[in-house]
């Protein structure tokens, strides 16, 4: 009777926590970032007629970000109504797979813009070369094969729950057993190995244009502190987390209080990048206007810059 009363307890505290964190933050998350995503596709599809590799990347992030979006509404119902999920068990499956595949389509173009940059700022002439050639396409193209495969089998595969209406939560012993070989190859390749390239050389790229004192140089840094804080805020805790937690199932550990609410603290962090990912097209206009700016190439005390508006 204790555990019963003990389990009971915990669940109306699951659903106190969810309600009262995901519902506000989802539906400002849903809002703003509805403006901003559909203002940057806009802008960078219907304004700017030639279009860098970088352009190429942030519309194929802005898609990314709106596939999101058009999760959060079911998730925001799913949480109003104390995690009971009435869409049916395929909605589920395409709207959850869609809402946690963003952390890591996001980060696979932030990584493509990463080194686009790095290429952009220590290897101008090569970036030159490359620019005119398809590669961009190329690499986008294998992105978004790569993760709708991953995404379809998931789809396909992964269990639901074991505990009543709930979508994608309240998982038994033997489904997470069942879930750890996605959780892991997804956790490793698709979060902590693009996240360690963007620690890696964007600070490289930002110590070298550091030398270089102009208007270009300064919108490039501003751009690459941004995406570091998006990286570090939305989407580093949830990976460590994520980690800490998914170790704890797979040795048959119960799940405590204190990882129970870091994982909803950064899920919802997770969802924040959404709305601040139009900050970043923001700063990619240069000088802080929705304009690009011509592709040249710049000498200057023997340090060379590319500018293309971003």
């Amino acid at each position: 009777m204790e555990n019963i009363t003990k389990f009971q307890n915990d669940f109306q505290h699951s659903l106190s926590i969810s309600r009262y964190l995901f519902t506000p933050i989802y539906s400002l998350v849903l809002f703003f970032g509805l403006i901003g995503n559909l203002g940057a596709l806009y802008y960078f599809i219907f304004k700017i007629k030639q279009k860098s590799p970088s352009n190429i990347y942030i519309i194929n992030l802005a898609v990314a970000d709106m596939l999101f979006l058009f999760a959060l509404p079911f998730r925001i119902h799913y949480h109003l109504n104390d995690s009971n999920w009435i869409f049916g068990d395929a909605m589920c499956r395409i709207t959850g797979t869609i809402f946690f595949a963003n952390i890591y389509i996001s980060i696979s173009f932030m990584t493509c813009i990463c080194v686009d940059r790095y290429i952009a700022t220590l290897h101008p002439h090569t970036y030159l070369q490359l620019r005119n050639t398809n590669l961009t396409a190329l690499v986008s193209t294998a992105v978004w094969l790569v993760s709708g495969s991953a995404m379809l089998v998931f789809m396909l595969k992964c269990p639901l729950t074991s505990k009543g209406n709930m979508c994608f939560e309240g998982f038994s012993q033997k489904e997470w057993s069942d879930l750890a070989p996605y959780s892991i190859s997804s956790l490793i390749f698709g979060s902590l190995l693009p996240s360690a390239v963007i620690l890696v050389c964007y600070p490289i790229v930002a110590h070298r244009i550091a030398r270089i004192k102009n208007s270009t140089a300064r919108g490039a840094r501003r751009i690459i502190y941004a995406i570091l804080a998006i990286t570090l805020l939305c989407f580093l805790p949830y990976h460590i987390v994520h980690l800490v937690y998914l170790l704890t199932r797979l040795k048959n550990t119960k799940e405590n209080d204190v990882i129970f609410i870091l994982r909803r603290v950064t899920m919802a962090l997770v969802s924040l990048n959404s709305i601040l990912d139009p900050l970043l097209y923001y700063f990619a206009t240069g000088h802080y206007k929705w304009r690009l700016k011509r592709l040249r190439l710049r000498k200057k005390t023997g340090v060379y810059s590319i500018s293309n508006g971003f």
